[in-house]
């Protein structure tokens, strides 16, 4: 399988989802080679899935950052990109998306939408993407950004620990921010045989937790590794 992205119109840094100096975004050979590295080392930490690394292989990651941390798009860690807000580091990235399991045509609710990447490589596995993000500054520029980079997909703006139950049900849900608690109102969305990826715990780190729901509503609870995120905000999250 084979992902492109083709961009609509000539970008430059200023329609990333956040203000920087002018500078145009190209994908050059240097990049791809910054690429392949970073899959290579993500293959090497236990990324298994040929589909996900794919993604990432494809997608350029540095479209996605402040031209201050752009030498730094294919480190494997968080960057910064306003509002309190991160990037998450590939590795991240690329372990909630195999647990996810994206198959074609999935119906995807992402909490948490940020610079637009997490939801960038959703889209390129072949996902009907639903997402949603807290920080309205955020949400406004990663719009923008996403319609001109050609990616398209369903944005809104708002509290994402409610979900977005008029789109509901859900094949998969992804969160991006760690919470105290799983929001009840997440599980609610899933479909029988959906799967829920959602990180858990106190604001200082979180377990990665898939919750899998069964026939009769039942759910099955897994538990990964500890990441560190920011924190999710809203009615069911953080204060």
């Amino acid at each position: 399988m084979r992902f492109q992205i083709k961009p609509k119109y000539p970008l430059t840094s200023t329609e990333t989802p956040y203000s920087m100096p002018l500078l145009k975004l190209e994908d050059t050979y240097l990049h791809k080679g910054k690429r392949k590295a970073l899959v290579a080392e993500l293959k090497k930490k236990g990324i298994q899935s040929q589909r996900v690394l794919e993604a990432i292989n494809t997608l350029p990651r540095h479209f996605f950052f402040d031209s201050a941390l752009i030498s730094h798009a294919y480190e494997d860690k968080a960057f910064p990109i306003g509002e309190g807000q991160t990037i998450s580091q590939p590795y991240t990235v690329a372990f909630q998306t195999e647990l996810l399991d994206i198959q074609q045509g999935d119906k995807v609710l992402e909490i948490g939408t940020g610079s637009g990447y997490q939801a960038s490589i959703l889209h390129l596995l072949g996902a009907e993407v639903y997402t949603i993000e807290y920080q309205k500054k955020l949400f406004e520029g990663t719009q923008k950004f996403l319609k001109r980079l050609g990616i398209e997909m369903n944005l809104f703006y708002g509290d994402g620990t409610g979900g977005l139950p008029q789109f509901a049900p859900y094949d998969k849900i992804i969160v991006t921010a760690g919470a105290p608690v799983v929001p009840e109102a997440l599980t609610q969305q899933l479909k029988v045989g959906g799967v829920l990826v959602i990180p858990v715990g106190d604001r200082s780190k979180q377990a990665m937790v898939k919750i899998t729901k069964k026939a009769g509503g039942k759910l099955e609870r897994e538990e990964f590794d500890y990441f560190a995120f920011v924190p999710l905000l809203g009615k069911d999250g953080w204060k």
